[in-house]
C-alpha cells in the first residue's frame, strides 16, 4: 500500500507537517511518502500565467504522486481561516490539468494549530470540497492546542484521547488493498 502525506504548508518548520509525519507512523503494513510542498513550488496561479507557461512539470510531478498512490493524509494549515497561498496554488494548477484532482483515492484530513480551534475551519472547508474533486474523506480531525498537546522533542501527541483519535482516523487508510 502507497500512501502520500503532505503538511499543506511551505513552512520549514511547520506544525503541520510535524503532525502528518507522526500520523503517518501510525499506519500499519503502508509505505508512506512525505511531500514537502516546496519541492514543488510554483508561480502563482492565473490565466494568463496558464497561458503562458501551459501546465508546469512541477504540477504534473504533484498529480503523478497522487494518481499513483493508494491513499492520502493532508494536515491543514489555516491562514486566516482558509488554505495557504502554497495549498491553494499548487491545488489551482493541479485542478486546472486533472479537475479530479484527488482520483477518487481515500483520504484523511487533519489540522492543527496553536490555537484551541486547531484549523478546524479550513478542516471544514476541506471536508466539503474533497469530494468535488473526487477524493474519498474517509476521516477527518482537528488537534487544537498543539504546543499543548503535541511532545516536540518525542515527535507524538502526549494526549491520550487525541492520539486515539488519530489512530482511529489513520486506520480507516490500513484496509485500502
Amino acid at each position: 500500500m502507497n500512501i502520500i502525506a503532505f503538511a499543506a504548508s511551505s513552512s520549514r518548520k511547520s506544525i503541520n507537517k510535524q503532525l502528518v509525519r507522526y500520523a503517518s507512523t501510525l499506519l500499519d503494513k503502508a509505505k508512506v511518502e512525505v511531500l514537502d510542498l516546496n519541492d514543488y513550488e510554483l508561480p502563482l496561479f492565473s490565466q494568463d500565467k496558464e497561458e503562458e507557461l501551459g501546465h508546469p512539470q512541477l504540477a504534473k510531478d504533484f498529480l503523478a504522486k497522487i494518481a499513483n498512490s493508494d491513499g492520502i493524509i493532508i494536515s491543514f494549515a489555516e491562514h486566516n481561516g482558509s488554505y495557504t497561498v502554497a495549498y491553494k496554488n499548487i491545488f489551482d494548477w493541479c485542478s486546472r490539468i486533472e479537475p479530479k484532482v484527488f482520483s477518487d483515492k481515500p483520504m484523511v484530513l487533519l489540522a492543527t494549530s496553536p490555537g484551541a480551534r486547531g484549523g478546524a475551519t479550513v478542516l471544514a472547508t476541506a471536508v466539503q470540497s474533497v469530494p468535488r474533486f473526487k477524493g474519498i474523506v474517509k476521516a477527518s480531525l482537528s488537534i487544537p492546542s498543539f504546543y499543548d498537546n503535541f511532545d516536540a522533542d518525542k515527535q507524538c501527541l502526549k494526549h491520550e484521547e487525541l492520539h486515539e483519535q488519530l489512530v482511529d482516523a489513520v486506520s480507516h487508510l490500513n484496509h485500502l488493498k
